[in-house]
């Protein structure tokens, strides 16, 4: 059914497709009957699934991962869906455009999709009013970044202002400094300047009242050594996990005609391609601190075996986002009854 849905839509622009179903979900959600047949066919509840992370209850490990409902627009409708959580963002004080469009391609061949939004989102401020009105209890993430115009040095700033207006509507925070489409933005990964920006955002966290958990989101284009530098970090600082990993900005891998990637140009790599190298990393993190680092495994998930390869591999949460266009809804309930089977076994 999705596959036949899927044919369809993907004639059709990519942010334009994604703008379409979104309103198509929210409506349905406001139909009653239509709400708790969405609910009935796609959300896997048992006790078995439940995962406690950093003092958090999640009711199962598959989350929506960040970029998906940048603005927190849609988080009742996808709610829905079966994610045990949902982590909105990148946020960022100011409302900004983003980059000029297009800027979301497909890679049918490839299962993938290329990126360069650009942090568009209606700022931070907008977001938390949505949040404060959901109807929804689902466990929201709080993906947060700087704006563009902001300088670097300047840019703790921008992560502080996003962390005392999130603080009272989230769970827990995710660090972004990996995407590679706000420019300048990885040179913030790159250890004294990284080391700086998590004090200062674990300093304001814990001004407030009940500090959330702050994650860091990670690249996948890190060597080892500067893996090393991010397990060092996360030691210093002592913030509470990563989310590994972001989009990559290698293009080796692809089976895509070489003429349209060189015409799509620059952007941030998801799908199959990633699904590799992002559980290369969380075993790399797992293995070298024993298993101390929390972590969330996002990159390339569009199958149960992915999950379990990925929390195999360290991960203790994942998140779908490519996977989730290519594969449909169902993805989450998939990969749920995957894990109550390997329960039974």
């Amino acid at each position: 059914m999705y596959a036949l849905l899927r044919t369809i839509l993907f004639q059709f622009a990519p942010e334009a497709v994604h703008l379409w179903t979104m309103r198509q979900l929210d409506r349905a959600y406001t139909i009653t009957p239509i709400r708790f047949l969405l609910k009935g066919v796609y959300q896997k509840k048992s006790e078995h699934l439940h995962r406690t992370l950093w003092g958090i209850d999640f009711p199962n490990p598959v989350g929506l991962a960040a970029g998906f409902d940048k603005d927190a627009k849609h988080i009742d409708a996808l709610a829905c869906l079966g994610f045990g959580f949902i982590e909105i963002g990148t946020l960022t004080p100011k409302a900004q455009d983003g980059n000029p469009k297009p800027r979301l391609f497909r890679l049918p061949a490839d299962k993938a999709l290329i990126n360069r939004m650009g942090f568009n989102n209606g700022g931070v401020d907008a977001a938390v009013l949505r949040l404060q009105k959901r109807k929804e209890r689902i466990i929201i993430g709080g993906n947060i970044g700087k704006n563009k115009i902001t300088p670097n040095e300047e840019a703790y700033k921008d992560y502080e202002y996003n962390v005392k207006a999130l603080h009272a509507v989230v769970d827990y925070f995710v660090v972004n400094v990996s995407s590679p489409n706000t420019p300048g933005l990885r040179e913030l990964q790159e250890k004294e300047p990284l080391m700086a920006l998590l004090h200062k955002v674990q300093a304001v966290n814990k001004s407030m009242p009940h500090p959330k958990p702050v994650l860091l989101k990670i690249a996948p284009d890190l060597t080892d050594t500067q893996l090393d530098d991010i397990i060092d970090i996360v030691a210093a600082t002592q913030i509470d996990g990563i989310v590994a990993t972001n989009t990559t900005i290698d293009r080796s891998q692809l089976q895509t005609a070489k003429e349209r990637v060189e015409a799509i140009g620059a952007g941030g790599l998801s799908g199959k391609p990633v699904t590799a190298r992002a559980t290369e990393v969380i075993r790399y993190i797992h293995q070298k601190t024993k298993g101390s680092i929390p972590m969330i495994a996002v990159g390339g998930i569009f199958t149960a075996e992915d999950a379990l390869e990925k929390l195999h591999a360290g991960a203790s949460l994942v998140q779908v986002y490519t996977g989730f266009i290519y594969e449909g809804p169902g993805i989450v309930k998939n990969i749920c009854n995957a894990l109550l089977q390997q329960n039974k076994n």
